[in-house]
């Protein structure tokens, strides 16, 4: 696909990238937001919009932009961050590219759903790591404790999924997204700057509800695909 084509098909995406774009640099610069903050950001529109289309290409772009967030962090003294993006982060989006290439379907990968099983087990087991978690902030002192547990552990969560390719991370990035906007709420209480964040959190959950219903387009048609196959394999000659 050429960028013409690509730019044609995408054009309210696209649209919608440089309206945020230009928000985040306007009150980036109102609120003095520091340029090393805010340029990932830049890069992360751009993720989101492949995500909105379950773009392989998008954790490939991810895991970079992981190093660039490392960096920021670092510059903010957030050393536990900057190992998270350097050590987990990373990796695990570019082997979400690796894994998706090796089993890809037009632009995206072949997906899968779990057992109502394993999505019980999952449940459970998020749970228990909220509580603790949010107990052991608590006991650290933080403001945020709660919406801190569920948002990164989510995202560790979804990190996971979206690496294997199971469905159930569109549905969890939801979530996610609104846990994410509610952070950065909290958040401009007392770091007004965090404006920056807070649009692009609005940006990208748009993306990902884009995405959730691509990804079950995308699902429906290789079931059936998968469907069409076993028929003909069934049929005799």
């Amino acid at each position: 696909m050429n960028f013409k084509t690509f730019a044609k098909e995408n054009a309210p995406r696209l649209c919608l990238m440089g309206i945020t774009a230009v928000l985040i640099t306007v009150t980036g610069i109102v609120f003095r937001q520091s340029v090393i903050r805010i340029l990932p950001l830049y890069i992360s529109l751009v993720i989101g919009l492949l995500q909105s289309r379950a773009n392989r290409f998008a954790p490939l772009l991810g895991g970079f932009n992981s190093l660039l967030y490392m960096i920021v962090y670092l510059y903010l003294g957030l050393y536990a961050s900057a190992g998270y993006a350097l050590l987990f982060s990373c990796p695990v989006q570019l082997l979400t590219f690796v894994r998706w290439s090796r089993q890809k379907y037009k632009d995206s990968t072949q997906f899968r759903a779990m057992s109502w099983k394993w999505r019980a087990v999952v449940a459970v087991g998020y749970g228990a790591a909220v509580t603790v978690l949010c107990l052991a902030l608590n006991m650290l002192g933080s403001d945020y404790s709660l919406l801190d547990s569920l948002s990164s552990l989510l995202g560790i969560l979804v990190s996971i999924l979206t690496m294997l390719a199971f469905v159930e991370y569109t549905w969890l990035m939801l979530p996610s997204g609104l846990i994410n906007i509610a952070l950065n709420l909290a958040t401009m209480q007392a770091h007004p700057e965090q404006i920056t964040y807070l649009i692009y959190s609005i940006y990208s959950l748009i993306c990902v509800t884009i995405g959730f219903f691509r990804v079950r387009k995308l699902y429906a048609e290789q079931r059936t695909q998968i469907k069409n196959e076993n028929t003909e394999r069934s049929i005799p000659t």
